[in-house]
């Protein structure tokens, strides 16, 4: 008896289960498709390292005062703005490599470092007094209104770029020899109207050496170091180095204008012994 209202009922459920999964079609197909992600941004190219410039040590400031001393001779000294102008330097230069010499009063305001005993052969004096180059020819022109004092110092023994004592020994039997006149120098600058620190005035750097205990001090073999860092700066003419000799057959002296940030006394093997900075 119920047979047939099934029978009746059964076309009825496959069309709707016909209609569901057409819905769920449908509904699948309004889906919208995933959207490919994007890729990822390539970083930006890493900045380039700045290239450092070395400080100019004694070798290259030799090199450049010999190159300005040449062209000075050569009638054609460099014009135009100087590379070297702006640039750090570090030199050291060494003193005390043979006997003591003379005491800072008998060689006030000379510009080499030097080396002395005191009264009792007890300790040992290391001075650098600044030679005043304010009124020299050298700087002629440019202290009037730009520079208001000029204190100088000299590279001893300009032949020679290694920072160490000499090798060449003097022979006793020739008698004291004659140093070589100065012909490379610093001429550390002090601007009219700037800052007057570290400027010594006639005034001497100086460091007294004492020896451990009760025993004396000594000379060591290697002697000691002046050390000089700064930077260097310009002359009227836009130039670091400017050159003077009185004739052809003259070895032109040139010195370079600076402002000094550091000078100091160190041991040969370079331990600081003492120091003064602008700073």
């Amino acid at each position: 008896m119920f047979m047939p209202v099934l029978s009746r009922l059964r076309p009825f459920a496959a069309v709707a289960a016909t209609g569901l999964a057409l819905a769920a079609c449908d509904r699948e197909d309004a889906t919208p498709p995933p959207v490919p992600a994007e890729p990822a941004a390539a970083p930006p190219p890493a900045a380039p390292a700045p290239v450092l410039t070395p400080a100019l040590d004694r070798a290259g400031l030799l090199e450049a005062l010999g190159q300005a001393a040449s062209a000075y001779a050569a009638g054609s000294p460099a014009a135009g703005q100087d590379a070297l102008v702006g640039r750090q330097f570090s030199i050291r230069s060494a003193f005390g490599c043979a006997g003591p010499e003379p005491r800072p009063a008998e060689a006030a305001g000379d510009g080499l470092a030097r080396w002395s005993w005191d009264e009792a052969r007890e300790s040992i004096r290391l001075t650098l007094n600044p030679g005043d180059w304010t009124d020299s020819a050298l700087v002629a022109g440019a202290v009037d209104g730009q520079w208001e004092a000029v204190e100088g110092f000299w590279i001893p023994r300009p032949w020679m770029t290694a920072e160490g004592c000499p090798g060449i020994r003097p022979d006793p039997l020739a008698g004291p020899p004659t140093p070589s006149p100065q012909t490379a120098g610093l001429a550390a600058v002090f601007e009219s109207g700037g800052s007057r620190l570290g400027r010594r005035n006639g005034r001497a750097y100086s460091y007294t050496v004492r020896g451990e205990g009760d025993a004396p001090a000594a000379r060591p073999a290697e002697g000691w170091r002046v050390l000089m860092e700064g930077r260097f700066v310009a002359f009227p003419d836009g130039r670091a180095i400017r050159c003077r000799a009185a004739g052809p057959d003259q070895r032109p002296v040139c010195v370079a204008a600076v402002q000094m940030d550091r000078v100091a006394f160190l041991a040969a093997d370079g331990t600081t012994l003492g120091e003064w900075r602008t700073g």
